[in-house]
C-alpha cells in the first residue's frame, strides 16, 4: 500500500461516514449521524487539492448537504448508486485519474467491485467479512467513528499535505 500515490478519495456513506444507523422521519427521509472529525478530514483533503467523491446507495438530499459542508463538490456526490463502478468511472474521468490513484472507503458487498479496482481499498473495523478480506487497510476505527479521519489524515501526512491554513479554511467554508 503506497499512500504517496493517492491523488483522490471516494467514500461510501452508510457504514463508513456513518455507523450505518438510519432513523426514518415521519416525512420519509432517512437521518444519519456523522462524526465531525471525519468531516474535518474530508475538508482537509479538499482544501489541499484532493478530489473527493461520495458514491452511495443512499438517496437522501441531507447527504448532499453534509458533504457540501465537508468540501465535496455537489457534482461529486453520487446518490442512489446501484452500480458503483459506473459512478467511480465518471469521477475518475472527470479528474483524469486512474483507478489506482484513488483511495476508496467501503463497508459492504456493493462496495467490493470498486474496492478491487481502486489503488487503496479501505474499510472500517466493523465492515462485513467479505469487504475486510478485499481491503488493503482495515482501520482501527469503526464506521462513523473516525475511520475516514484515520486513513485520510495518515495519507495526507505521508504526503506532507496535512496542512491547515486558517485563511483558506475561512474562504472555503
Amino acid at each position: 500500500m503506497n499512500l504517496k500515490k493517492i491523488k483522490a478519495f471516494a467514500i461510501d456513506i452508510d457504514g463508513v461516514a456513518t455507523d450505518g444507523t438510519l432513523l426514518c422521519s415521519s416525512a420519509g427521509d432517512f437521518l444519519r449521524l456523522y462524526d465531525a472529525k471525519d468531516g474535518f478530514a474530508i475538508r482537509m483533503a479538499a482544501m489541499n487539492g484532493y478530489p473527493v467523491a461520495v458514491i452511495t446507495g443512499g438517496s437522501s438530499e441531507t447527504i448532499r448537504t453534509r458533504m457540501k459542508a465537508s468540501g465535496v463538490k455537489p457534482e461529486d456526490v453520487f446518490l442512489h448508486c446501484r452500480d458503483k463502478m459506473e459512478e467511480f468511472g465518471i469521477f475518475c474521468k472527470r479528474y483524469n485519474l486512474q483507478p489506482e490513484d484513488v483511495m476508496y472507503f467501503g463497508d459492504d458487498i456493493p462496495d467490493l467491485e470498486v474496492m478491487k479496482a481502486c489503488g487503496c481499498a479501505v474499510c472500517p473495523a466493523d465492515a462485513v467479512a467479505e469487504v475486510q478480506q478485499a481491503a488493503d487497510w482495515i482501520t482501527d476505527a469503526p464506521g462513523g467513528k473516525g475511520c475516514l479521519r484515520e486513513a485520510i489524515e495518515k495519507t495526507l501526512k505521508k504526503q506532507g499535505k496535512w496542512n491547515f491554513d486558517p485563511a483558506v479554511y475561512k474562504q472555503t467554508f
